[in-house]
């Protein structure tokens, strides 16, 4: 500073004139910047030691300026998303359903659909009706949304999200959402042991059941599917693919046949086609089911089902709605609590089709059954098996590994 607390003149920056027509933007080639403020705009010497450029000219190479007339044109200055296209979420829903259809089953494909409905929804309560609008605070907001909306437990929170962001994964690849955008959505971590604590029908619940079913409802579709599903182990889409003629009573054995064009289809498709072989007591209640209890009818495609209604083939629903009512302890008559006893609502103590296959799996683990065999009959790998269906706990695989060594 000199005397005074004045400044002296050779120090001061020239004045700063508003942005207009004649006062332009200095651009440097390769980036992007905005007038220095320093310079104004002022590019050679004048009064103030520069001399005012006209508008679109540059006193030095590799420098351009451009000519603006207001503010709003530094905000339309080319970002990131320029290179984006614009697409509405459920337009964007539709395209990745159909490019996932090239790759996965249908079951896939409905698990997807199902995952990517909360986020359409949460788009249109939120009015984004396109992706490339899309933040990192967007995706945060959703994930709070969904667990209040959706009320999931940590692992289907998990499994929700983490569909998410494979979707926006390839929404990138449309060029509909920033890149790296999907890596800002949050998945919660998921212990192992939280992720192997599924519900399972035990052992014990299922001889109750067995037992109960053969003496009140013996050959019963009730009967027959509870059986069916308990003994082989079997997904409910394979049940609900069988037909008559892949029953044979003589042989004591089903055949799951993959069938895509005929309306049922297997899991991991042909690859999982497979003869199982049952007992001569199921293949008895099956011999029983069908002589006295089936419905003699053919489904849209002129086949014969095995599992039958009154319309027709069974539908998973139904199948899955059967479970849920002839597992419930109130069906037996038990004490069943927290059930409503209302018909249109699932006991809390029933369980899944899925459930029935984990116990069953399970069960032949138990006794000894070795895990190669167990994973051919319910069609899964070992690694799967052992993570996802293998309920013993460390006691009983200490007692069996015991016994083996006892043999040595």
């Amino acid at each position: 500073m000199g005397s005074g607390g004045f400044e002296p003149r050779s120090l001061r920056s020239p004045p700063v004139a508003p942005l207009s027509d004649s006062n332009p933007l200095t651009i440097f080639d390769g980036c992007r910047a905005e007038r220095p403020p320093s310079l104004g705009s002022y590019g050679v010497e004048n009064g103030f030691g520069r001399k005012r450029l006209a508008p679109g000219t540059s006193s030095s190479p590799g420098i351009r300026t451009i000519a603006t007339s207001s503010r709003p044109s530094v905000r339309q200055m080319r970002t990131a998303n320029d290179d984006l296209e614009p697409i509405e979420p459920r337009t964007a829903q539709d395209l990745y359903l159909k490019h996932k259809e090239t790759e996965y089953s249908p079951k896939t494909i409905r698990t997807h659909r199902y995952r990517t409905k909360y986020f359409i929804q949460w788009c249109d309560e939120n009015d984004i009706d396109n992706l490339n609008e899309l933040s990192g605070r967007d995706l945060q907001n959703y994930r709070l949304w969904l667990d209040d909306e959706a009320d999931l437990s940590k692992i289907s929170l998990n499994q929700q999200l983490s569909t998410i962001r494979v979707f926006l994964k390839w929404a990138a690849s449309i060029e509909a959402v920033p890149a790296d955008l999907f890596e800002k959505l949050m998945v919660p971590r998921v212990k192992p042991e939280e992720e192997r604590r599924e519900e399972t029908l035990d052992s014990e619940n299922a001889q109750a059941i067995l037992e109960y079913l053969e003496t009140y409802h013996y050959a019963s579709v009730k009967h027959a599917v509870i059986a069916l599903l308990w003994e082989t182990g079997i997904r409910l889409g394979a049940a609900n693919s069988l037909d008559l003629k892949d029953f044979d009573p003589e042989t004591e054995r089903i055949d799951l046949v993959h069938r895509p064009d005929q309306g049922t289809q297997l899991k991991n498709g042909k690859q999982g086609e497979r003869p199982i072989a049952i007992t001569s007591e199921l293949a008895s209640l099956l011999e029983g089911y069908v002589s006295n209890n089936r419905n003699e009818l053919t489904d849209e495609h002129g086949r014969e089902p095995l599992i039958t209604s009154r319309q027709g083939r069974m539908h998973h629903t139904s199948i899955r709605r059967l479970v849920y009512q002839v597992t419930a302890p109130c069906y037996r008559n038990e004490s069943c609590p927290g059930c409503t006893e209302n018909g249109d609502e699932k006991c809390p103590e029933a369980v899944s089709p899925h459930a029935i296959r984990r116990g069953s799996i399970t069960h032949f683990l138990t006794q000894d059954v070795p895990e190669d065999v167990v994973g051919d009959r319910m069609n899964v790998s070992r690694d799967v098996l052992e993570k996802h269906y293998d309920k013993r706990s460390e006691e009983v695989k200490l007692e069996q590994r015991r016994a083996y060594l006892n043999n040595l």
